[in-house]
């Protein structure tokens, strides 16, 4: 049985979280391969268009604009909203600590599965399993689409309105991958709070960067707790790059919308049990996480485990969508997984 993964191991379950494989690896004392098949990461697969940046010395020189101006007035016109509704941020994760500390020790719920950095942030936090118990809190936090079901909640609108004293923190890091619901127009409610990420979709993991939708009381009091140039000069402009290439945001969602049905029939018929999703990762029920996970390291296949997640534990691993080849050869691994038939035959 593998060591501290079963435990209940903050330190543990951040060392195998998705996207650092190398740490997976030597977690298990398994060989790094010449080549890691990474399906833990939930980043845009697709290679970066050619991007022509700024000056380096300059970028690299000059303090950044401390308020993001020019983002925010692209998110504004993009969205229809005004700019003092919007406030870019240090990548979400920033912001899901700022909103803990500017709600202090309110009642909260956090809507399981959901991210763990919720519980992190929002120490004092209840799990709750129902939308409808929103009422029951005075904020309540969760991932739409949810990480890590993929599920995505269309009338969320109508959950706010429903429960107008509770303030609802809404991250929608993955709401780019949406693939096949209608999204409705974004609206500034004054109990709505939205978040949203520019490092998934633009593959910008390492820049850091996201931004926050809310009224503009919400983004006013925020603004008091955010540390002076947060954003730095290097994420302002690959995100500026990138919202304005249209071409490659349309390539990207018309990349998933074609491969990740693809990905799922394979993995069904390879005999795994695949749950719904609306977008590009999914979960596949195993009967130890594990076991698998071990399994395919063997052969420089990267999953990401669940057992940091409230009601998973266990029993499924989270995939997603990458390169139509790469898809490929894990569906044929996972098909041979428990026959005689040797891995070393196949191939990508």
């Amino acid at each position: 049985m593998a060591r501290g993964i079963i435990q209940n191991n903050s330190f543990m379950i951040e060392l195998l979280h998705g996207a650092n494989p190398e740490n997976l690896f030597a977690y298990f004392k398994v060989p790094v391969p010449g080549k890691i098949f990474d399906f833990s990461t939930n980043a845009n697969v697709l290679a970066w268009p050619d991007i022509e940046l700024k000056n380096l010395a300059e970028l690299a020189s000059n303090y950044p604009d401390p308020n993001c101006n020019e983002l925010r007035n692209i998110i504004a016109q993009r969205e229809n909203i005004s700019p003092e509704n919007i406030l870019f941020t240090n990548g979400t994760n920033e912001a899901i600590f700022l909103l803990a500390r500017l709600l202090g020790v309110c009642r909260t719920g956090i809507l399981q599965p959901a991210y763990s950095e919720y519980e992190r942030a929002f120490t004092n936090a209840t799990d709750f399993f129902k939308l409808n118990l929103a009422g029951d809190f005075d904020a309540v936090i969760f991932s739409n689409p949810n990480n890590p079901t993929g599920i995505y909640i269309k009338n969320v609108y109508e959950f706010a309105k429903k429960f107008p004293k509770t303030i609802f923190i809404i991250d929608e890091a993955y709401i780019d991958f949406v693939l096949n619901s209608e999204i409705p127009p974004l609206k500034i409610l004054d109990n709505v709070i939205i978040l949203r990420s520019l490092t998934k979709i633009f593959k910008l993991s390492g820049a850091r960067i996201g931004y926050v939708i809310a009224n503009e009381n919400v983004i006013s009091e925020l603004k008091k707790f955010l540390p002076s140039w947060s954003v730095n000069n290097f994420a302002q402009e690959l995100a500026r790059k990138f919202l304005l290439n249209q071409d490659f945001y349309n390539a990207t969602r018309n990349f998933y919308k074609k491969h990740t049905p693809e990905f799922i029939n394979m993995i069904k018929s390879a005999g795994y049990e695949v749950l719904n999703t609306d977008v590009h990762y999914f979960l596949i029920k195993v009967e130890d996480d594990v076991k698998i996970i071990r399994k395919l390291l063997n052969y420089g296949v990267v999953v990401r485990h669940t057992r940091n997640f409230k009601t998973l534990d266990r029993k499924f691993i989270r995939i997603a969508t990458q390169q139509p080849r790469e898809n490929k050869f894990l569906a044929e691994i996972l098909k041979n997984l428990e026959s005689k038939k040797s891995w070393q035959k196949i191939k990508i």
